[in-house]
């Protein structure tokens, strides 16, 4: 029987190796598609075009390592594309550097080695089948509930809905929002990367975090210049432009730009999506700390303060379909008052490295304060950096998704979750699903009440007021001109609203 015992231990030597390299392909560094099903316009959503169309080349219609969980039954979730096993449950929020300590002391699984995951680890988990709405009972976190708990901002707190950032380990190469110090994080309710300030004031400035085991390599690039105008990443096995667009365009010409493109003798070439882009971003660098844009030097940028469209629509707001991803390699600008003053700086407010949206076309000039409580500069037209290879396939979706209507109204609607875990039970998806000829909402997108009602405050009126306090100063664009007010809060939520009472150019 003992002499058997050495092809025993080889086998299960050889199982054990396999089962923890079993990661998408081997590779190091995989990529985890971004769960787009549905093709959008710069309005709204369509039929996915054939190459060649307009706006062919989007996120939907290539399909990468598609999502794939495990619930381990112990607290623990592995992640059976990327190796890494996270905390399934969603924790208490606490500040940056409780968070940080605190992994030493997690003992979840029974496991000792788990770690704050890097910004690239955490990214990995983001899901874009998500989409905000005003109230979180109608919208869909950009994360899979059916494995990972999750808890929208508490309103009733004075918290808005999208009030439930996670930390990364990953600090910030510069400083944000008056010279604070910060590190990145991901807001898994509104599908964003940001920077926050690590400093802790008050209770907004603390933060859930989710720990991380395993392939520590996650995240680490391993570039090579081909000497052919492309570069490699042997980790992910995706194929870049080693130069850019050279000028930047909007949205449609962006896909068309790399649809068209025909370098190292190929054409293949397509926008990246959100995830791709994010995967070559260098957060060891930015234009404070290197004077260089956050991307390793075996690229070329035409600017260091620039911005990259990816193929990835974001939902986020009353139009379905109008804003897409892209990612700020430069400083992450905004539009930032004092507290209490109405005057704004134009400031880094978010960092080298963000992710935030842009609307697909229209004018800068309609956005001279950009938008939201930060003023996130809207630039409209950005740098393009086309892709090609990796474990990506070309993937046609049959049917369009009936997408819900933004929930305008003023009230909170029943049945509304303002915390508490996420009820999804189902994967997500884009929506139900409907007949290709099918017309009207689902194809058009519905873009308010129209004529059954009168609307509620418009979402700009809301984000005006983040991170503020009530009774605290406010303004947004509207098509009249600036709407100048105060945060109150009449639905145990803060809305700007004018100071003397009337509505003015606010409809």
């Amino acid at each position: 029987m003992s002499r058997h015992l050495p092809l025993v231990f080889s086998c299960l030597m050889a199982l054990i190796i396999l089962e923890g390299t079993a990661i998408a392909g081997q590779l190091p560094y995989p990529i985890v598609d971004t769960g787009q099903q549905t093709c959008y316009s710069d309005t709204r959503q369509i039929l996915c075009p054939k190459t060649g169309r307009t706006f062919s080349g989007q996120d939907a219609q290539f399909t990468g390592n598609a999502p794939a969980y495990r619930d381990n039954g112990d607290g623990t979730v592995s992640d059976l594309n990327t190796g890494l096993m996270w905390v399934k449950e969603r924790g208490d929020k606490m500040s940056w550097k409780q968070a940080m300590r605190g992994a030493q002391n997690c003992r979840v699984g029974g496991y000792n080695d788990w770690r704050a995951p890097t910004i690239k680890e955490l990214y990995s988990l983001i899901d874009f089948r998500g989409r905000v709405q005003r109230f979180s009972a109608k919208s869909i976190p950009y994360l899979d509930t059916r494995y990972f708990d999750f808890q929208y901002g508490d309103t009733r707190t004075g918290a808005r809905n999208i009030d439930c950032q996670d930390w990364s380990a990953t600090r910030y190469q510069g400083t944000t929002m008056k010279d604070q110090p910060t590190a990145f994080g991901v807001n898994f309710a509104d599908g964003r990367i940001k920077g926050y300030p690590t400093a802790t004031r008050d209770q907004r400035g603390l933060r859930f975090m989710r720990y991380v085991r395993g392939n520590r390599t996650y995240g680490s690039n391993d570039f090579k210049a081909n000497g052919n105008g492309t570069v490699t990443d042997r980790a992910t096995s995706l194929v870049w432009q080693q130069e850019d667009s050279g000028k930047t365009l909007n949205w449609q010409d962006a896909l068309n730009y790399c649809e068209a493109l025909n370098l190292g003798g190929k054409s293949d070439w397509r926008l990246p999506n959100a995830k791709e882009l994010q995967s070559i971003v260098d957060y060891s660098r930015s234009p404070t700390a290197t004077k260089s844009a956050a991307i390793d030097p075996a690229f070329s940028v035409s600017k260091i303060e620039s911005y990259y469209w990816t193929s990835t629509t974001h939902l986020d707001g009353p139009h379905n379909g109008d804003a897409a991803v892209y990612i700020a390699f430069g400083r992450a600008m905004g539009y930032m008052n004092k507290r209490g003053s109405a005057q704004k700086t134009f400031m880094d407010v978010h960092g080298a490295g963000a992710q935030r949206s842009d609307p697909k076309s229209g004018d800068p000039a309609a956005y001279p304060q950009g938008q939201g409580p930060q003023g996130d500069d809207r630039r409209i037209y950005n740098f393009v950096r086309c892709v090609r290879g990796g474990q990506t396939a070309a993937y046609v979706p049959k049917a369009l998704s009936a997408l819900p209507p933004w929930d305008g109204t003023s009230s909170i609607p029943t049945g509304a979750i303002s915390t508490g875990t996420h009820p999804r039970q189902s994967p997500p998806s884009d929506g139900q699903r409907m007949n290709q000829g099918s017309s009207g909402m689902g194809q058009q997108g519905h873009r308010g009440m129209g004529k059954q009602g009168r609307q509620g405050p418009p979402r700009e009126a809301f984000t005006a007021c983040e991170n503020k306090s009530k009774g605290d100063q406010c303004s947004f664009n509207t098509p009249r001109g600036t709407m100048e007010g105060l945060c109150i809060a009449p639905q145990d939520q803060l809305v700007c609203a004018p100071a003397n009472g009337r509505r003015g150019g606010m409809q």
